[in-house]
C-alpha cells in the first residue's frame, strides 16, 4: 500500500462519511462492463465542481488491492449488481493526480522522471520478486511485473490534461507526451492494463496529443454515452435531498439545472450540496472558477458574437457547430470554438438534437452578467440588465410608460445583425428587458393557455410576486392584445395558482419602432 500504488480507502471513506453522500457508485457497473468489453482505455472529460476527483476515488477503493473495501461499499447500488463481486479489490491502481503533482514539484522540468521513479520505487516494494531495473520507464516496469506475476493493473491519472493546456516547457511537455505514449500506445502492455481512466476538464487536444491517446473512448460534456448519469446530480437525486433539507425544489431547478446529456437531465453537484448545507440559494460557482473566464473568450469578438451573447442573455438557445473546435485554451478561430469550449466548462449547456447551446441556469448566468459588465462593447447589454429588477417593480406598480420605453432600448439592442421587425427579436427585447425576473419566475414561452397560446408566461417561483401573461401585438394596438389575453382565457393556465395575476399587453409600431403598453390586474 503506497501513496500512487494501491492507495488506501480514506478519502472515499471521508467522502461517504460526509454529512451529504449521493450514492453514485453503480457507476463501477458500467465501468466493469467496459472492463469486460476490452474497449477498457477511456478518456472523461467534465468541468470543474462536476465530481471527477470523487470518482477517482471511489474506484481507488473499490478497484484497489489496497484496501479490504467488502463493508464499505456493501450499502451501496453496486452491492447489488452482478458484477459487484468480479472487481472487488482486484487489480492493482495506480493513481496520479497530475495537477497536484505539477503543482507541488519544484524542478517542473523533471516531474515525469521523478514521479516515475517514485512510483517505482513502491512497485519494487510491492513486487519484490521481480527485478525491475533502474533504467526501466514506468511502462516497461508494469510490463515486467505482468509478465513475471500475472497481476493487472488500473491506471487512474486525474486532471491528465493540465500539462497540455497549460503553459509549460517544451522540455516537460515532450517528457510528457512521451510518458502517455510508453503507457498507452504499447500492445505488449495492454494486457497488462485492465483500465485506463483518464480525468481533465477538457476532451483530447487534437492538435498536440491525439495521436497518443487515440485509441481512448471520450465522454465529454457534448456526449457521456452510459455515464451521462453520473455526470452530475440527476433530477430525481435533487429532490430526495430537497425533501430532506426542506428545500424549495423548483427554485433548486432554477439556480442550478440546465444541463442534459445524452437525454438526461443534470444538475451541478457542488452547488446543490453547498445549497443544502447552507440552507440558501445563491451563486456557488464563483467558488472555484471566475467569470473572467468568459469575458476573456468573448473579447475576441468573432464575428456575430455579441448578437449571440445578447440573445442568450436573453433567455434564446443560439446554434453552435462543436465539431471545429481541437480542444485547445489557446487557438480559438471562431465563434463555434468559443462556445464550444464553453461548453465544456460548464458555462452553457448544449442540446445535441437541435445542435444550439444556451446559458443553463440562474447560477451561470450570474456569471455571464458579470463578465458583460466588465466589457465596454455590452455597456447598453449591462445598463438593461442593471435597470431589469427597476422595471420589474415599475410593471408591478402599472407604470406602463416605464416598460415601452425600456422595451424601445432592448429592442434596438437585441436587434442587431438580424430583421428589426422579427417575432424573434420582438420577444428576446422582453426577455432581456425582464431578465431579473429569472430570479423569481419560471418563464415558459408559447404556453398552451385557454384557447390559444400565450407569448410568455411569468410563473412565480413563490407567492411574494404576482404571476404574468404577456401578450405581443405587432402593428395593431394594445387594446386588441389585452382583449385577446381575456377572450382566449389565457389565465385558465394558471387555475392552480393562487396569488395575484397581470396582464401585460405590448404592441410594436414597425413604422415608428415605437412600443406601447398596457397593464392590467386580473380581478377574480
Amino acid at each position: 500500500m503506497g501513496t500512487y500504488l494501491n492507495p488506501d480507502s480514506g478519502n472515499f471513506a471521508r467522502a461517504i462519511n460526509a454529512e451529504i453522500y449521493v450514492d453514485k457508485t453503480r457507476m463501477l457497473s458500467v465501468l466493469n462492463d467496459i472492463i469486460k468489453s476490452g474497449n477498457n482505455y477511456i478518456c472523461v472529460s467534465r468541468a470543474r465542481r462536476f465530481g471527477k476527483t470523487m470518482a477517482n476515488n471511489m474506484m481507488v477503493a473499490y478497484y484497489g488491492k489496497g484496501c479490504d473495501s467488502r463493508e464499505m461499499f456493501s450499502k451501496f447500488k453496486i452491492a447489488k449488481e452482478p458484477s459487484f463481486e468480479a472487481y472487488l479489490n482486484k487489480f492493482n491502481v495506480i493513481k496520479i493526480d497530475v495537477n497536484s503533482e505539477y503543482q507541488n514539484t519544484r524542478n517542473k522540468d523533471n516531474l515525469v522522471d521523478e514521479l516515475s521513479e517514485t512510483i517505482k520505487a513502491e512497485m519494487r516494494q510491492q513486487f519484490p520478486q521481480v527485478n525491475i531495473l533502474s533504467e526501466y520507464t514506468l511502462a516497461k516496469s508494469i510490463q515486467v511485473v505482468y509478465e513475471q506475476t500475472g497481476e493487472t493493473f488500473v491506471i487512474l491519472m486525474d486532471e491528465y490534461d493540465v500539462l497540455i493546456r497549460e503553459n509549460v516547457s517544451d522540455e516537460l511537455f515532450q517528457s510528457y507526451l512521451g510518458f502517455l505514449n510508453g503507457l498507452f500506445k504499447s500492445d505488449t502492455l495492454r494486457p497488462a492494463i485492465a483500465l485506463a481512466y483518464l480525468t481533465g476538464i477538457m476532451p483530447i487536444v487534437r492538435d498536440k496529443v491525439q495521436s497518443k491517446l487515440n485509441n481512448f473512448r471520450e465522454y465529454t460534456m457534448l456526449w457521456a454515452g452510459p455515464l451521462a448519469e453520473f455526470t452530475g446530480f440527476t433530477v430525481d437525486e435533487v429532490k430526495s435531498l430537497c425533501d430532506r433539507y426542506g428545500a424549495d425544489f423548483n427554485e433548486c431547478k432554477q439556480w442550478y439545472d440546465g444541463y442534459v446529456i445524452n437525454g438526461i437531465e443534470i444538475y451541478n453537484p457542488q452547488s446543490v450540496v453547498e445549497s443544502m448545507l447552507r440552507g440558501r440559494f445563491r451563486n456557488y460557482w464563483n467558488m472555484t472558477s471566475s467569470y473572467e473566464v468568459i469575458s476573456d473568450r468573448i473579447s475576441q469578438n468573432f464575428d456575430g458574437t455579441k448578437d449571440a451573447v445578447v440573445r442568450m442573455l436573453s433567455g434564446e438557445s443560439v446554434d453552435v457547430n462543436v465539431t471545429t473546435f481541437l480542444n485547445t485554451m489557446q487557438s480559438f478561430r471562431s465563434l463555434n470554438d468559443v462556445f464550444t469550449y464553453l461548453i465544456h466548462l460548464g458555462y452553457l449547456a448544449y442540446d445535441e438534437d437541435n445542435e444550439t447551446c444556451r446559458v443553463p441556469n440562474r447560477e451561470v448566468m450570474q456569471e455571464w452578467q458579470n463578465a458583460v459588465s466588465i466589457d465596454s462593447d455590452y455597456s447598453v447589454t449591462n445598463r438593461i440588465i442593471s435597470q431589469s429588477k427597476l422595471l420589474l417593480k415599475e410593471t408591478f406598480e402599472g407604470n406602463a410608460e416605464a416598460v415601452a420605453l425600456a422595451l424601445d432600448e432592448s429592442h434596438i439592442n437585441v436587434a442587431s445583425n438580424r430583421s428589426y421587425n422579427s417575432e424573434d427579436v420582438l420577444q428576446s427585447a422582453i426577455y432581456l428587458a425582464y431578465i431579473y425576473a429569472l430570479n423569481k419566475y419560471t418563464i415558459v414561452r408559447e404556453m398552451t393557455a385557454g384557447k390559444g397560446f400565450a407569448d410568455v408566461v411569468y410563473i412565480p417561483v413563490k407567492n411574494d410576486v404576482p404571476a404574468m401573461i404577456v401578450e405581443l401585438k405587432r402593428n395593431g394596438c394594445v387594446d386588441s392584445a389585452l382583449n385577446q389575453i381575456r377572450e382566449r382565457k389565457y389565465f385558465m393556465s394558471l387555475e392552480h395558482y393562487h396569488g395575484d395575476l397581470l396582464f401585460v399587453a405590448i404592441n410594436y409600431d414597425e413604422k415608428t419602432k415605437r412600443h406601447e403598453c398596457v397593464i392590467d390586474k386580473f380581478e377574480k
